[in-house]
């Protein structure tokens, strides 16, 4: 049995428009850019948000895990920083940054216990077994250590076909309880105007970013998007402002908070 007249999503191993790369970048413009990318990429800026309020907090040792470009390395305050990703980030999303420790298999290169504060954003939908990944997560944090974690939600299929899993709520809570954590937290990032505001955008931005078939295409689609550039800055605005509120069960993704169990509350 087939439906005929639609793309079977399996076979896909591409995407018209990809997520623009973080980039790594200590200068002015490089700034600027990154901040003019958080006011447009809604998923990005409503992340940054978050850990906005997060991070400046934290101490002692925080390992960012599926770190990319570490765009979120300069929130932390006093905290020793270390990155790691797989070694297959370069292959399946495009990222070989200095200063991070790229690893093979399921098993970190980092010692058992060693960690205050696992951060790990927008990366868990890209691990095919996440119950293993918790697991390491677990491993690695000192006893009543800390997980910062970030999940996209409304987001569709990106990456591909390294994208697996959306999580709900209930999933995240579920999930973070069998890896050996309590006090787990999660917090909606917008609500449905905010996911609203991203849809629409979602079908313009490609107008000025998308790959086209032809020149002529290109041509038309780049005036359409420059055209309609005023009505993405404003959404984007009205976006930004929706995310001052309490979130809702639509939203863009989730931001969670959880911390390990101690050995010696560990009713197993």
């Amino acid at each position: 049995m087939r439906l005929e007249h639609r793309t079977d999503m399996t076979q896909r191993s591409s995407e018209s428009l990809r997520p623009p790369l973080f980039r790594k970048s200590s200068s002015r413009f490089g700034g600027v850019f990154a901040a003019l990318r958080r006011f447009v990429d809604l998923q990005a800026g409503s992340v940054w948000n978050d850990l906005s309020e997060i991070l400046p907090s934290c101490d002692g040792v925080v390992l960012d895990v599926g770190c990319g470009a570490q765009p979120y390395r300069r929130l932390l305050g006093k905290a020793k920083y270390i990155g790691i990703d797989t070694a297959d980030s370069r292959a399946h999303f495009g990222y070989e940054v200095p200063d991070t420790i790229y690893f093979e298999g399921d098993r970190w290169p980092v010692e058992d216990a060693s960690t205050d504060v696992v951060l790990c954003t927008e990366t868990l939908e890209h691990v095919p077994e996440p119950d293993q990944f918790l697991s390491e997560i677990a491993r690695v944090l000192r006893p009543a250590g800390k997980l910062i974690l970030t999940v996209p939600f409304a987001a569709r299929y990106h990456f591909i076909p390294h994208d697996y899993w959306r999580f709900t709520p209930a999933a995240l809570h579920r999930i973070l309880r069998a890896a050996r954590f309590q006090n787990i937290a999660v917090f909606a990032r917008g609500n449905s105007l905010t996911v609203a505001c991203y849809k629409v955008m979602a079908l313009m931005l490609p107008l000025l970013f998308g790959e086209m078939s032809s020149a002529f295409l290109l041509i038309v689609c780049r005036t359409a998007g420059l055209l309609l550039s005023p009505v993405i800055l404003v959404l984007a605005l009205v976006a930004k402002l929706s995310l001052l509120g309490r979130g809702g069960d639509d939203c863009l993704g989730y931001t969670v908070l959880a911390q390990r169990i101690a050995d010696a509350d560990d009713p197993r």
